[in-house]
């Protein structure tokens, strides 16, 4: 895998690190990125995981199914003890901090539930104590611990921050009083030089101090602030956004840089402009987006609000990015400006669902909800419909044009795949399989076509006739989402439900190279031109680059 354009980033360096899975915490040596320990013990969700300052111990928090807490040596890989997390009349916890001091002592927190616990390690048992906040009954979404112990702060869904006592186990202060932080505090870190970093779920970062909390300083970043971690003293920090955002933020100016960036939703397409690898284009819930390939940084945003963009293609000339929307529209955008350049106005009753352009830049084909199929002449000021082909029942999930722009394939979840003649603008062929096509591809000779969908079955059919040549499975388990051939016709990729990236031997059949890298099910991959990289996108919002595995 060369690299991969993602949400996350790692900016602090951990000797340990833990992640939740279902039933298992995984325990890892992050720098030798060795597997170390499963640690089973918790039944269905984990809530929350936090290691004690010296990584002795590992206390683990369960979910609403479980709702236990249970401490681990780290040493030992083994649990110690565990106890009920929360009280008879109260919710669940949901959070959970170590002390930053001793390895003893912890916190939980959630929903009407604040617990001061010590741990007792000679009688394996862990103690808690309930945190009294008098008549005011908050749920828990973020939670800070000062360096030195002397304090621990709660941030709450109704946009306040507790300031608690953890000797005394007692609310010393609450607020802001007024202006409380829109849609919940979210997430809270403590600065040693004092004061607090505090994010908002509207995206609000600021720097304040008990016991007013109203901000000292404070910028607005986009998306629902997620995580904050502090570099050094607290001079630089990162911060994470739900919109996939990372920003570095220096202290003293308090000023925000954009450092990383990627979709945050389910990615419905990618394509490469004509003859080039510099550049692709993906798209995702409401946004069309431009990247640089080799360095991952994107070039453009074209953003279309409360819409989902369904598909998109270059112009073969590189003028116009031609994109299909849920609205029934059809709009075209500047490629290097990302202006709005003509939109095609009720061009499918249920949402446009596919589209391809012809290599002259004088044709758009479009496909729709309802499963018709649009033919539309794209003139310098006009756009205009040529013909409605009407014989899919249902959604048109794939279109593929032929180079001489006079047949193209569309592909059904009607378990139909339709090769059209688009001079006479009717059918020539259809082909027939019980499955849910969602992909097709033309064999660069082009007399011969490919498709999957979620049989896992990849067939090889002939134009011609319509008639199946092979059939051969494609996966294991689940759909096959999206699928590619090499210019040369040696070769083609194919991604679905299983998350791998397989690469085929069209001749034998057989899959010579297998990628794992996608955590979520992969919706469309593509090959460069120039065959130097295979770009697959997922419905959990990543894009991956690999490298191809042969030389052209």
């Amino acid at each position: 895998m060369d690299n991969k354009i993602s949400p996350e980033a790692q900016v602090a360096e951990l000797e340990l690190d833990a992640v939740i899975g279902f039933n298992d915490i995984i325990l890892w040596d992050y720098k030798k990125r060795k597997l170390l320990a499963r640690l089973s013990l918790h039944k269905g969700k984990i809530e929350a995981l936090a290691f004690s300052p010296n990584d002795l111990y590992l206390v683990s928090l369960g979910g609403p199914d479980d709702g236990s807490v249970v401490v681990w040596s780290i040493a030992k890989r083994d649990a110690i003890c565990g106890s009920p997390a929360a009280g008879l009349n109260v919710g669940n916890a949901t959070h959970v901090i170590f002390s930053r001091c001793q390895d003893e002592m912890f916190v939980t927190a959630g929903n009407g539930t604040i617990r001061v616990w010590e741990l007792d390690l000679p009688n394996r048992k862990i103690w808690p104590t309930e945190c009294q906040t008098g008549q005011m009954k908050r749920i828990v979404m973020s939670t800070g611990m000062a360096d030195d112990d002397s304090f621990f702060y709660l941030g709450t869904t109704t946009g306040d921050i507790l300031k608690m006592n953890p000797r005394t186990r007692l609310l010393t202060d609450a607020g802001p009083a007024k202006d409380k932080f829109s849609l919940g505090v979210s997430t809270i870190r403590c600065l040693k030089m004092g004061g607090l970093l505090v994010g908002s779920g509207a995206g609000l970062l600021v720097f304040c101090k008990s016991p007013s909390y109203k901000p000292i300083k404070k910028i607005q970043l986009q998306g629902g602030i997620t995580s904050i971690t502090l570099r050094g003293e607290g001079h630089q920090f990162f911060v994470g956004t739900e919109e996939s955002h990372i920003y570095r933020v220096n202290f003293t100016d308090f000023k925000e840089t954009l450092i990383a960036t990627c979709h945050f939703d389910a990615v419905e397409d990618i394509v490469f402009p004509f003859g080039t690898a510099e550049l692709f284009a993906t798209c995702a819930k409401k946004d069309i987006r431009v990247w640089h390939t080799s360095s991952n940084r994107e070039l453009l945003r074209i953003t279309v609000p409360n819409m989902t963009c369904h598909g998109i293609d270059f112009m073969k000339d590189g003028k116009s990015i031609i994109s299909a929307w849920n609205d029934g529209k059809i709009r075209a955008f500047a490629p290097e400006t990302g202006r709005l350049m003509y939109v095609i106005n009720n061009a499918h009753r249920i949402g446009v669902t596919a589209i391809a352009t012809t290599s002259d830049c004088k044709r758009v084909i479009s496909g729709g909800g309802e499963g018709e199929v649009r033919v539309w002449q794209i003139g310098c000021q006009t756009q205009k419909l040529e013909e409605a082909l009407k014989e899919h029942k249902s959604l048109v999930s794939c279109i593929r044009v032929k180079r001489n722009n006079e047949e193209c394939v569309t592909a059904s979840s009607d378990g139909t795949c339709i090769i059209w003649d688009l001079v006479r603008l009717r059918r020539n062929q259809m082909i027939l399989a019980n499955t849910l096509f969602q992909c097709v591809c033309y064999h660069p000779e082009e007399f011969q076509i490919i498709t999957s969908g979620t049989d896992r079955k990849i067939a090889y059919w002939e134009v011609f006739d319509g008639s199946v040549i092979r059939e051969l499975e494609g996966s294991l388990s689940g759909s096959i989402n999206g699928m590619d051939i090499t210019q040369e016709g040696t070769h083609f990729v194919t991604g679905g439900n299983d998350h791998l990236v397989k690469v085929w031997d069209y001749n034998e059949g057989e899959v010579t190279h297998v990628g794992v890298g996608h955590s979520g099910n992969i919706t469309r991959i593509r090959i460069s031109p120039g065959n130097q990289y295979i770009v697959s996108v997922s419905a959990d919002g990543a894009i991956l680059r690999w490298k191809y595995p042969y030389t052209s």
